[in-house]
């Protein structure tokens, strides 16, 4: 029977366990957003994952309106973000860069444009911007005139990626961030090809990713979908039909994998009493299947004995231990992640979480012969 830390093929990657480490907005990189030499000691420190996806990276100035995020359009990031995944390669990982466009979700006081999306609509609640949360701006809705453009700066920014040294990347398709707007019901209110319909909905995703896949190879090309319930202001009426298009869609184009982030009714960063999805879309998707949210070791044992999941995902636990791997194959007890210093900029933490040692791990003789 496999296990948690058995190898796995992640299309050209043959990662040596299933722990991945789910992609983790940090801003940590400079405001003209370039990676900066800690986010490099940052991931090195996390390398014992079986896969790393980076945090979200712009592919472009409009679509990243996070403040100190990192993007993939320019050739200063692309040489700064070489050091970051040689610094994982040296100590024998594996890392993809996570593609994003925020659409709704951006602002113009951190994009300097205002934010597009596939309907006129707005993000609730309020932006992070330099200046502190300012209320979210009403989108300006794409025209199809400007679609192959916007495809055109995902390809640019895979491109970069492998150019950088990634092994891959993710389209970042959930969270309510653009695709995820261009997908679901209650934030496309289009009437022409992208809206209405499922297949008319599901289109932009698939655009993108067959370029995706033409330009660095579907072997080095995954998605991320949030397809239960409510996610940053974005849901939809009828998620199962949807979702099920969009995985036969992507199993068709041969990615190297597909995640899901799949909050619970007491999710502790989101929830929803929508059921997840993963057991349908697992007979719809051939291709490994990755499974994320609110995850501890016997629900991740759980969903890769049974076989729905080829590996899972860990976010928060990653972000609080370094040597989350070591942790989790040795029963040990987890760091507590400090919410305070999420987005703070500087080492405090971020590259500062302690690792165990060689004598928390050490077992007494004593109680190795009671046990």
């Amino acid at each position: 029977m496999r296990t948690l830390f058995d190898p796995v093929v992640l299309g050209a990657l043959n990662a040596a366990n299933r722990i991945v480490m789910a992609p983790l907005t940090r801003a940590r990189a400079t405001r003209d957003h370039v990676p900066t030499p800690v986010m490099a000691e940052y991931y090195a420190q996390r390398a014992g994952a079986g896969l790393i996806i980076g945090e979200a990276t712009g592919i472009s100035r409009q679509g990243v309106g996070w403040p100190y995020a990192p993007g993939l359009w320019s050739a200063a990031q692309v040489e700064a973000w070489r050091m970051v995944t040689q610094a994982v390669h040296d100590r024998g990982g594996l890392i993809f860069a996570q593609l994003w466009h925020m659409g709704r979700m951006a602002h113009s006081a951190v994009t300097g444009s205002k934010p597009v999306s596939s309907s006129a609509t707005a993000m609730p609640g309020e932006a992070h911007t330099y200046d502190g949360k300012k209320p979210f701006e009403i989108a300006r809705p794409l025209d199809v005139s400007e679609i192959p453009g916007l495809v055109a700066d995902y390809v640019t920014a895979a491109r970069n990626a492998i150019e950088a040294g990634f092994d891959g990347v993710q389209i970042h398709a959930a969270n309510g961030q653009l695709i995820d707007q261009f997908l679901r019901d209650n934030s496309n209110m289009r009437t022409d090809e992208y809206g209405g319909s499922v297949a008319n909905r599901v289109r932009l995703l698939g655009e993108v990713t067959q370029a995706v896949t033409d330009a660095i190879g579907a072997h080095r090309t995954a998605v991320r979908l949030s397809p239960n319930g409510e996610s940053y202001g974005v849901d939809d009426s009828d998620p199962a039909p949807l979702f099920t298009a969009a995985a036969l869609m992507l199993n068709a184009m041969g990615i190297a994998f597909l995640e899901l982030r799949e909050p619970g009714p007491e999710g502790s960063f989101g929830s929803t009493d929508v059921p997840r999805l993963s057991p349908l879309i697992r007979t719809h998707f051939e291709g490994p299947l990755i499974l994320n949210s609110d995850y501890d070791l016997a629900r991740a044992k759980a969903d890769i004995d049974s076989g729905l999941a080829d590996a899972i995902s860990f976010g928060r636990p990653f972000l609080a231990n370094p040597d989350l791997v070591v942790r989790l194959r040795n029963g040990a007890p987890l760091n507590q992640d400090e919410v305070h210093t999420y987005y703070s900029q500087g080492a405090e933490g971020y590259t500062d979480y302690p690792t165990l040692t060689e004598q928390d791990l050490r077992v007494e003789p004593e109680l190795e012969q009671d046990s």
